[in-house]
């Protein structure tokens, strides 16, 4: 496995990889990747198979903000340079690679980045289901999100980086 930031020729890579993991309503479009790809360029982190194929993706804005708001998937926002917290939009691996602790890699390498950069904390919204993954990875669920994205009830999830 090799962790690389994403470019934009990865792009229909990546939309194969969210189209699999998320619901219509939940799933981002074509254009709010490309925006991700070049606004978040530095905390767009790709892993990929022996072959270069990208199998797992995760990416999401260093901001000031400590967690998620529903208008940041509509306008994706600028990242800061140093500080801050840093927001998780999405983690996905490709269905043929899961189970294998790709995800908790890529949490890992992605958190190296956000050292390096010193942010605060790593914060996400997940599912009910996916709560356990992320405990196992050192997050602390701190209950109900404000979110509705999709129409589905989330969880707000941090790390605080020490």
């Amino acid at each position: 496995m090799k962790f690389t930031l994403a470019s934009l020729n990865d792009l229909d890579e990546i939309m194969n990889i969210e189209r699999q993991g998320f619901n219509a309503a939940e799933a981002g479009s074509i254009k709010s990747y490309r925006d991700r790809i070049v606004k978040l360029h530095d905390t767009f982190l790709t892993v990929r198979n022996d072959l270069n194929k990208v199998i797992g993706f995760v990416v999401g804005p260093a901001v000031n903000e400590r967690f998620i708001k529903n208008d940041m998937y509509e306008t994706t926002p600028n990242n800061l340079s140093k500080g801050g917290h840093q927001l998780v939009f999405t983690i996905a691996i490709d269905p043929d690679y899961r189970g294998q602790g790709i995800g908790s890699k890529l949490l890992s390498e992605f958190e190296k980045i956000a050292r390096k950069d010193n942010r605060e904390s790593i914060a996400l919204t997940c599912l009910k289901n996916r709560i356990t993954f992320y405990e196992k990875n050192g997050f602390t669920n701190l209950g109900v999100a404000d979110s509705n994205h999709g129409d589905e009830v989330w969880y707000n999830m941090e790390k605080i980086i020490e």
